[in-house]
């Protein structure tokens, strides 16, 4: 594995490294149990796929208490688990855990009665909102199987820090002003994006507070460990695997003498999505760049927490380009015109204020080549594009070139297309675990003709175009696509608990960098925890590990798929076929062998 000493990388390995680089190890550390604080709220959204208009627009109907037309509840549930004090001051919000559960409509109410809990961890900058999709998706599935299951899709702790009063406003122009004009919503001032210096209490948010926080949560929710042990199964998505395997080998009351607290008997099972249950990050291995704000763990554990703890080092990671709170808050924006308007011209592009990490966004997301860079023009501004082909861009594989951020969505229309060849070229060999394996496009003609979105399930009909790089090579296809950008905008745009995590804890990386070090590599109690359960790998066929899939796990691997596919793909797929995630994931609760 590449650590942070490898000064060769460029700054555009950013994303990828930090997502596949931060690990949780566990701990036994005893700690004070949650106190019985809880708040359950129904969670209500809209339903992108309520109908199709003879047109070919998509009509959204809004449903009531959280129940689409698959049956499935959602709410979102917030459990007081205080931090120590020793963490020190800190927002209210903090001291409580939250996640977003899912069950059948039709199911008892009561988790503990539900055939099974599938418990996800998100990846890195990633948050509960994510596993939106596939949650609803792997629920109805174990329905239609005669099976009430639940999902809870886990937030970290440091997402406590997310004001999300613009985005659920439900408008553009309301978001982008509250969050960067300092205008009020409902009475409410957005206090601004946190510093460093707000963040002191994040210096121990690490790899043990994590699985201490996953540990505490199930306890409080489902206080029976044997019932824990037969009902629920662990997992997580990208990061999120490994985070899962530290929790897996962990002890909890500080005597590994005492095995009902370990980490594996708090699981029937384990699931992995696009990574694997390990303590290793061989499969998710990245570089990290210069560019990055993550300390030089070369300086040693006590020196790296010496930092943390003085505010010398930056307590949350962040990068100039997408990777920050100000920038990552633009997805679930750009979600939101999407949801509201697809098919009208957008005009966020041109809405939002500039600024340093919005314009070197903008570039580096939406520049032909690298000329488009570094001049600027033509950039995103310069095109006439729908609010569905704004967040086509910034999320589709064939778009944005980070393989961590993409989703196969569907493609432009409406006019000419070409190679997009920055940061890298067609064909070429560079990075692919960073940059994805799909050849990049990009509309052709600036003030030219406005520029649609063909959804995932259009591409290939008789009126695609099937556009094709200069090469010759197409640029997709079917088999290709299988996310539906308007349940991609809800889960960006409507889900309480973010889909993009702003504030990820730097500590999260240092630790498991740091793995060796006696003060991590003491954290893992019961290494045969691993083992100890059964396991589903689900692998995207496109994905981070695509040409590397570990056979010896036996994987199922999602062909087409790219990394967010594994959460964010439809019910229905493009080959007739049910969407196989959610489909072995309900198979697996139903019997984890």
């Amino acid at each position: 594995m590449d650590t942070i000493r490898s000064r060769e990388r460029t700054w555009c390995g950013a994303a990828l490294a930090v997502l596949m680089t931060a690990g949780t190890l566990t701990v036994a550390a005893p700690g004070a149990r949650a106190d019985t604080a809880r708040t359950e709220t129904p969670v209500t959204v809209s339903s992108p796929a309520a109908g199709v208009r003879e047109s070919g627009e998509r009509e959204s109907g809004v449903l009531e208490s959280g129940v689409l037309e698959s049956g499935v509840l959602e709410s979102m549930v917030r459990v007081k688990v205080p931090l120590p004090e020793s963490a020190g001051p800190r927002p209210a919000a903090c001291d409580w855990l939250s996640y977003l559960r899912y069950r059948a409509a039709d199911g008892p109410a009561a988790a503990a009665e539900a055939d099974r809990i599938l418990v996800a961890q998100p990846g890195i900058l990633e948050g509960a909102g994510a596993f939106d999709s596939v949650a609803r998706n792997t629920v109805a599935a174990a329905a239609a199987q005669g099976r009430h299951i639940e999902f809870w899709a886990l937030d970290r702790r440091s997402n406590c820090l997310e004001d999300r009063t613009g985005i659920a406003s439900g408008d553009q122009h309301t978001a982008v002003d509250y969050y960067y004009r300092g205008k009020q919503v409902e009475g409410r001032t957005f206090e601004g994006f946190a510093d460093n210096g707000q963040l002191g209490w994040m210096a121990r948010l690490g790899i043990e507070q994590t699985v201490r926080d996953q540990y505490d949560l199930l306890a409080a929710e489902l206080p029976d460990q044997k019932l824990r042990k037969n009902k629920v199964l662990c997992g997580g998505h990208s990061l999120g695997g490994v985070v899962t395997g530290y929790f897996a080998a962990a002890d909890f009351d500080g005597n590994p003498a005492t095995t009902a607290d370990a980490g594996y008997n708090q699981c029937a099972g384990y699931f992995a999505l696009d990574t694997t249950v390990s303590t290793s990050l061989a499969d998710l291995s990245g570089s990290i760049p210069d560019d990055t704000n993550l300390p030089d763990t070369g300086l040693g554990y006590g020196v790296v927490q010496a930092g943390l703890d003085s505010g010398v080092l930056p307590r949350s990671l962040s990068a100039p380009v997408l990777l920050n709170p100000e920038t990552m808050t633009l997805l679930a924006i750009a979600g939101i015109g999407a949801l509201q308007d697809p098919g009208a011209e957008a005009d966020l592009p041109r809405y939002l204020p500039s600024g340093l990490n919005i314009e070197a966004t903008n570039r580096f997301l939406f520049s032909k080549d690298t000329a488009a860079f570094l001049t600027g023009s033509p950039g995103v501004k310069d095109f006439r594009l729908t609010n569905e082909a704004v967040l086509g861009a910034l999320m589709d594989d064939n778009s944005v070139p980070l393989a961590f951020l993409q989703s196969s969505v569907g493609f432009f229309d409406g006019g000419p297309i070409a190679d997009k060849d920055f940061p890298v070229a067609n064909g070429g060999q560079e990075q692919p675990g960073l940059f994805g394996t799909e050849y990049k496009a990009i509309p052709a003609r600036p003030q030219g003709p406005l520029y649609t979105w063909r959804d995932y399930d259009r591409v290939g009909d008789a009126d695609d175009p099937g556009y094709r790089s200069a090469d010759g090579t197409p640029f997709t296809e079917a088999g290709k696509e299988v996310t539906d950008i308007q349940e991609l905008a809800r889960s960006l745009a409507e889900q309480p608990l973010d889909f993009t995590e702003q504030y990820f804890p730097t500590k999260l990386v240092t630790d498991l960098e740091l793995a060796t070090s006696p003060q991590v590599k003491k954290l893992v109690a019961h290494p045969d925890g691993l083992t100890a359960n059964p396991t589903l790998t689900v692998l995207a066929g496109d994905g981070l590990l695509a040409g590397r899939v570990p056979s010896d796990l036996n994987p199922v691997v999602a062909d087409g798929y790219q990394h967010l596919d594994v959460l964010t793909a439809a019910p229905a797929q493009n080959d007739g076929r049910p969407e196989p995630v959610s489909t072995h994931l309900a198979g697996f609760a139903g019997d984890p062998r």
